[in-house]
C-alpha cells in the first residue's frame, strides 16, 4: 500500500476515535459537570438576574403605559356615553317644565328616533370619502 492510501484511512479513523470518545466519554462529564453545576443552588438564578429583572421593568413600564392610556380615555368615553343617553334631553326638559319638548322627547324615544335627533342635535359631519388624484395600480403588471 502506498502512503496515497494510506492517509485516508489514517483521517477516517481518527474521526471515528474522536466521535467515539466524545459519544462514550466526553458526552458524559459534560452532562455530569452541568447538572451539577444546575444543582448549585442559586447558580442558575444569578445567571438568569439580569433577564429577570429585565423582563420586570419591561412588564411595569407597559402596564404602566397601558393603565395610564385606558384611565386617560375613560373620562372622554363617559362624558361621550353620557351624550348619547336618550333620556337626558327628557330629563333636562321635565327639570325645565317644558312640557311639549317632554312629550315629543317620550314620543322620540319610544319610536327609537332618538338615534337620529342625537345625531343632529350633536351636529355629527357625515364624512365623505375621499377621491382619489391619481388611480391605483395595485395588482397592474408593468
Amino acid at each position: 500500500m502506498e502512503l496515497i492510501e494510506i492517509v485516508p484511512l489514517l483521517f477516517i479513523g481518527e474521526i471515528a476515535v474522536i466521535l467515539a470518545l466524545y459519544r462514550w466519554l466526553l458526552r458524559g462529564w459534560i452532562v455530569d459537570h452541568w447538572e451539577n453545576k444546575i444543582a448549585e443552588d442559586g447558580w442558575l438564578v444569578e445567571k438568569l438576574d439580569p433577564v429577570i429583572e429585565e423582563i420586570e421593568t419591561r412588564t411595569h413600564e407597559s402596564l404602566v403605559e397601558f393603565k395610564t392610556a385606558f384611565v386617560g380615555s375613560l373620562g372622554p368615553m363617559v362624558r361621550d356615553a353620557k351624550k348619547l343617553d336618550p333620556m337626558n334631553n327628557l330629563r333636562s326638559a321635565a327639570k325645565k317644565g317644558d312640557w311639549t319638548s317632554m312629550l315629543l322627547e317620550y314620543v322620540a324615544n319610544k319610536s327609537g328616533l332618538t338615534q337620529n335627533i342625537a345625531g343632529i342635535t350633536q351636529n355629527i359631519p357625515e364624512t365623505s370619502p375621499k377621491d382619489v388624484e391619481k388611480p391605483l395600480e395595485y395588482g397592474k403588471f408593468k
